[in-house]
């Protein structure tokens, strides 16, 4: 069955692994020679990316058009999941309190509608139709939330059809026509892997880019800085629920594991980075089989209903693909909730920048 239909982990999935192992796992004679024969591909996607950046850096000196919101990239100079997503919605949470206006843009990955014109999504959205990120943060933060290819559309359609003050965008540091004000990148505990640009290595652009953002924010107490920037923040990611599909019963991670005991259940994740769902669930004592799909994947139905254990456990950004399940599958299926603790020195910070 093609992994179009998510019924194993497919060739995508194994693709990305592999890539995975090759950027950031330690050296090997073989490694050390693939990247080689990859090299000069990455030199030329260094130096489209450095002119790239500086073209960024000169519109950002142009004056805002009257009356426009502000704009907050916050995003990743690797490819794969580094918890950025769980930070946007604790930023726009958090953000929202203080009184801002917030709104909210996206790509939409895989999405069937974002390819044509930008979209703004409403309650009837699916994952399907706008992405599985956009439709999940909509639902954890209720701020208006444009996607679309085109950032830049999605951000004059956000403009033209709210009052939002502030725009963040999940992702986009690299798309050259997205107008912003302040720029974040998020690292975790991997850093940039091998430091190359792709495909050798997971950067989307040298390095040194970083140097160029207003702060970069490093996910976990643990995780070292890739570079020497003089702006560093830190976030925490913690488990803070898991919720039955079926939204019959809820509980709190801690109360889920004791439930669970020593019960073997299957883990699926289609993130950038599932081994990181899958160690924060063995960390907390749970016996799973992991089953890690590509990002974005698609969830077939058929196949989740193969998966032999008692209790299905999934990312809540898979969960928002299984809505249209059959009642008796998705009352076996949960999703864990996890939420990102965002230091209130950054928010501070981050409000001094923004009102000059």
């Amino acid at each position: 069955m093609p992994e179009s239909a998510a019924a194993t982990p497919g060739l995508r999935a194994r693709i990305e692994a592999h890539l995975h192992r090759q950027w950031f796992g330690p050296a090997t004679p073989m490694r050390r020679g693939v990247g080689a024969c990859l090299r000069p591909l990455s030199w030329a996607v260094a130096r489209a990316a450095s002119r790239r950046r500086q073209a960024i850096a000169q519109a950002r000196d142009l004056p805002r058009p009257p009356g426009a919101p502000q704009v907050v990239i916050v995003g990743n100079l690797i490819v794969g999941g580094t918890g950025k997503t769980p930070l946007l919605i604790a930023l726009a949470n958090a953000l929202g309190q203080r009184g801002w206006r917030v709104g909210i843009i996206a790509r939409g990955h895989r999405a069937a509608g974002a390819a044509n014109a930008p979209m703004l999504l409403t309650e009837q959205s699916s994952a399907l139709d706008a992405g599985d990120e956009p439709v999940l943060i909509a639902r954890r933060t209720g701020c208006p939330v444009a996607v679309g290819h085109d950032r830049a559309g999605a951000l004059r359609l956000i403009t033209d059809r709210t009052d939002c003050n502030l725009v963040l965008s999940d992702d986009g540091l690299q798309h050259l026509a997205l107008r912003r004000d302040l720029e974040l990148a998020v690292f975790d505990a991997r850093g940039a892997g091998n430091g190359a640009c792709l495909p050798e290595g997971p950067l989307r652009e040298p390095l040194a880019s970083a140097l160029l953002m207003d702060a970069v924010v490093l996910n976990g107490d643990q995780t070292s800085a890739p570079v020497a920037h003089s702006r560093l923040f830190r976030f925490g990611v913690r488990p803070a629920a898991v919720i039955r599909l079926d939204d019959r019963h809820s509980w709190s991670f801690e109360a889920f594991t004791r439930q669970i005991g020593s019960e073997t259940i299957d883990a699926v994740a289609g993130i950038g980075a599932p081994e990181r769902f899958f160690s924060m669930l063995t960390s907390a004592g749970l016996r799973i089989r992991p089953h890690a799909l590509s990002d974005h994947a698609p969830i077939d139905p058929a196949w989740l209903a193969t998966l032999p254990a008692r209790w299905l456990i999934m990312t809540e950004k898979d969960a928002v693909k299984c809505e249209g399940f059959d009642a008796g599958l998705r009352a076996r299926c949960v999703a864990l909730r996890i939420e990102a603790e965002v230091p209130a020195a950054m928010l501070d910070w981050l409000e001094v920048r923004l009102r000059g």
